[in-house]
């Protein structure tokens, strides 16, 4: 088994990396566990507050729980990894189950930032992409799937994203193998990302 990890900002193009790798490798070959899956249920927060919750810092995932299934899927299990709702900020009472592959890949914005997840990684990649860009990715993003304004993108942009990014995120792309600049679009650094898995993959299976 081969333990991808992939990082950057928010609407830096993670999940379109994600998608062409899955989509080069022979399919049902990739597992994908999504950081966002993994965020502390907040049922016990007042309603009202829970629009105030930081996502964009380290203290909002369960990294335990992520590193444990991980481990299982490791061993040859199979795990039921949770669901959360951005609409009600509470992880749901379904799961889903996720087989062992030979390929799984952690995706989010903080994945580098845990020192034990971290070294549980084969592969450390971080995807970059202009501030700019970002923003109108989120903006986009957000007011389809997550029922904002723009206005509260913009305000949470600049009190919580920008703010996090710098303190957090930037600093983890340090601890990366590989760096994506131009996010999904950058179809030679995700060419050489693929090649590479495969070699990994057939030196495995020998």
């Amino acid at each position: 088994m081969i333990i991808i990890g992939i990082a950057g900002g928010t609407g830096s193009g993670k999940t379109t990396v994600v998608n062409k790798i899955i989509n080069s490798l022979p399919e049902g070959e990739v597992a994908v566990l999504p950081q966002d899956s993994y965020y502390k249920d907040s049922s016990n927060v007042p309603v009202e507050e829970r629009s105030k919750i930081n996502f964009d810092e380290p203290a909002a995932i369960e990294w335990t729980l992520l590193v444990d299934q991980l481990k299982q899927l490791k061993e040859g299990k199979s795990i039921q990894m949770p669901t959360y709702s951005y609409l009600t900020c509470t992880r749901q009472p379904e799961t889903v189950k996720v087989e062992p592959k030979d390929v799984v890949i952690v995706e989010g914005i903080l994945v580098l930032t845990d020192p034990v997840l971290r070294e549980m990684l084969d592969i450390k990649v971080f995807v970059d992409a202009e501030p700019d860009e970002r923003l109108i990715r989120v903006i986009a993003r957000d007011c389809v799937e997550r029922g904002r304004t723009p206005q509260m993108v913009l305000d949470r942009y600049r009190g919580v994203l920008k703010p996090m990014h710098e303190m957090y995120i930037e600093p983890s792309k340090k601890t990366a193998d590989l760096i994506v600049p131009q996010g999904g679009s950058n179809v030679v650094a995700i060419q050489l990302l693929t090649d590479y898995i495969e070699s990994r993959l057939r030196r495995n299976n020998k």
